[in-house]
């Protein structure tokens, strides 16, 4: 009788046993639980970056491009989690320098001195051939200025003058050489000072100098101060003359510093040059792809760190491109191309 009872009850829990062990590695539990372990690891992947830092070289610190660059960290640091700063320079000609030395990883500089770069002529001894192109970004505009009792009206009348051109071998610098030799002017004609932003506003105020070179995005923040306290005069670029200098120096275009940018009631005809923004050709592709969709994902952040940046846009972004394009950048152009 306890033998006959017995044999059921171990016959009901052997088959218990087994339909518990069939339900547990049954092809659609299996086959569900590989997929969100496969989600996870994808979407862990999509959030991480395969460098662990990434340094940005700016600017100055006052200038858009330290905003700007700062602004973008920023959004590296939240997207990524990667180890992102920003490093304040002497701006272009550093910034290429240091990314060629391996010292930054991404850098924002002007397409006349990139153009150099890589053609290995002026303030580069050979073409620097390990940077790669992630964007065009934005215009830096040529904002040369004096005050009104001066006299100075157009670049023609700087000759004889004593001019801030920029830290030595800064992008701003550079154009500000390149434009005075267009317009049949050498540094000795001119007495140069050598200042950044700041220290050539300070020696406006001060009537050290008599005109400035600011190359930035609109506005400078050294110039909206100085505004304040001078009677600004905006010099003006002659347009044809610069066509002329456009047709061997192709990285300038004609532009106009719109009426009421500091104080100034009407458009003042100049010239402008388009920031790149660089990175080394060691970058993988993967990380160049997600380096410049995080760009264009946060653009709206940017524009509001500097208002320079709202010329910024995916349609011209490899417009005008001076240096070769970074393979991850053109990957995501080229996505976004076919949508």
């Amino acid at each position: 009788m306890l033998n006959s009872l017995k044999s059921p009850l171990l016959l009901s829990a052997m088959l218990s046993a087994a339909l518990g062990l069939t339900a547990c590695s049954s092809p659609s539990s299996e086959g569900s639980d590989t997929a969100s372990a496969d989600s996870a690891a994808t979407d862990t992947a999509a959030d991480k970056l395969d460098t662990k830092f990434l340094t940005i070289a700016t600017g100055g610190a006052s200038g858009p491009y330290n905003i700007i660059g700062t602004s973008l960290s920023e959004v590296y640091v939240k997207t990524f989690g990667v180890n992102s700063k920003t490093q304040t320079t002497g701006a272009s000609v550093e910034n290429v320098n240091l990314l060629t030395q391996g010292k930054v990883d991404m850098v924002l500089a002007l397409s006349d001195v990139v153009t150099d770069a890589v053609e290995g002529k002026n303030n580069f001894e050979q073409p620097i051939t390990n940077i790669q192109q992630i964007a065009v970004l934005y215009p830096n505009v040529v904002q040369i200025v004096t005050s009104k009792k001066s006299g100075i009206k157009n670049i023609e009348d700087l000759r004889g003058k004593r001019i801030a051109v920029g830290d030595q071998g800064s992008g701003t610098e550079v154009n500000a050489r390149t434009l005075l030799e267009g317009f049949g002017i050498t540094y000795d004609d001119v007495t140069v000072d050598y200042l950044g932003f700041a220290e050539a506003a300070d020696g406006m105020k001060a009537g050290k100098i008599e005109a400035a070179f600011f190359s930035s995005g609109l506005p400078n923040s050294s110039l909206m101060e100085l505004e304040q306290g001078l009677d600004l005069q905006i010099v003006t670029i002659n347009q044809d003359k610069l066509k002329e200098i456009i047709a061997t120096k192709p990285y300038f275009k004609t532009f106009e510093i719109p009426a009421g940018t500091y104080g100034n009631e009407t458009a003042v005809p100049t010239a402008a040059i388009m920031n790149a923004l660089l990175v080394s050709s060691d970058l993988s592709e993967a990380d160049g792809y997600k380096l410049t969709k995080a760009l264009f994902d946060n653009l709206d952040g940017l524009k509001t760190a500097h208002q320079a940046a709202n010329d910024i846009s995916l349609e011209t972004a490899r417009d005008g491109m001076v240096a070769p394009i970074h393979p991850g950048a053109k990957k995501y152009y080229d996505e976004q191309a076919a949508k």
